[in-house]
């Protein structure tokens, strides 16, 4: 991993929880992130980053996929049911699976080891714009929107399904409106992208899978209709 030349980074300072297992990584990532002007807070393993995650509410987190006891995977589905804190994996794993998985789980990006400078504050900026351009429920055109027993009140960034409510967080809730609204028919990829990742120049279509996962899951389970991928295509609720 190159450290390149130190100095601060544009934008706003972020509190960034380092977790690695490997003391010298964490000295290493910290650093690195710190010459950016960022502030950082670490932990050694999945038990202690979840309770620094309580504790410190950062703004980001770059966490080491694996890692003894409760790994890197476990750490995102846990911190995943209290909060949507943006996630990067930084792994050495050159298994695709290992990253899809934690993409599923929650993760937002992913760095492999090892990385230069340049790369992950890149990353960085990048997860932020995109968690920042994410655009305010009351901004929706249509207030209300209905599709057999789900109800969506786009002013309240309030879903219900029969009237129970629905848990979901921001991308999700863009998705979900993006669906409704079509009644039916089909959502082009992009056009999905660009629900739910409004004012991102070059949005991947990778996100939209595991966003799109949880987000049937949470309806799956309140009875609500499902987004069906069309191959190639995009999605349409069902």
């Amino acid at each position: 991993m190159s450290a390149g030349p130190p100095g601060p980074e544009p934008g706003r300072t972020l509190r960034i929880l380092v977790v690695d297992d490997e003391p010298a990584m964490v000295g290493a990532v910290s650093a690195l992130v710190g010459s950016a002007g960022h502030q950082v807070v670490t932990a050694y393993d999945g038990d202690t980053a979840l309770r620094r995650l309580a504790e410190e509410s950062p703004d980001l987190v770059l966490l080491d996929l694996a890692m003894p006891g409760r790994d890197g995977v476990d750490v995102i589905r846990v911190a995943r049911r209290t909060t949507e804190v943006p996630i990067i994996i930084l792994t050495g794993e050159a298994d695709e699976l290992a990253k899809v998985e934690a993409l599923d789980a929650g993760a937002d990006d992913y760095v492999t080891k090892p990385f230069g400078r340049q790369e992950l504050l890149a990353r960085i900026r990048a997860v932020i714009r995109r968690r920042e351009s994410i655009p305010s429920p009351a901004a929706h055109r249509t207030q209300e929107l209905r599709f057999g027993a789900l109800v969506i009140d786009a002013g309240r960034f309030d879903a219900t399904v029969t009237g129970r409510p629905l848990s979901l967080t921001r991308i999700e809730f863009a998705l979900l409106a993006a669906l409704a609204e079509a009644d039916g028919r089909v959502v082009l990829h992009g056009a999905l992208l660009a629900a739910g990742w409004h004012g991102e120049r070059d949005p991947d279509p990778q996100w939209l899978k595991p966003h799109l996962a949880r987000l049937r899951a949470k309806l799956e389970g309140a009875g609500g209709p499902l987004p069906t991928s069309i191959r190639g295509v995009g999605y349409r609720l069902e």
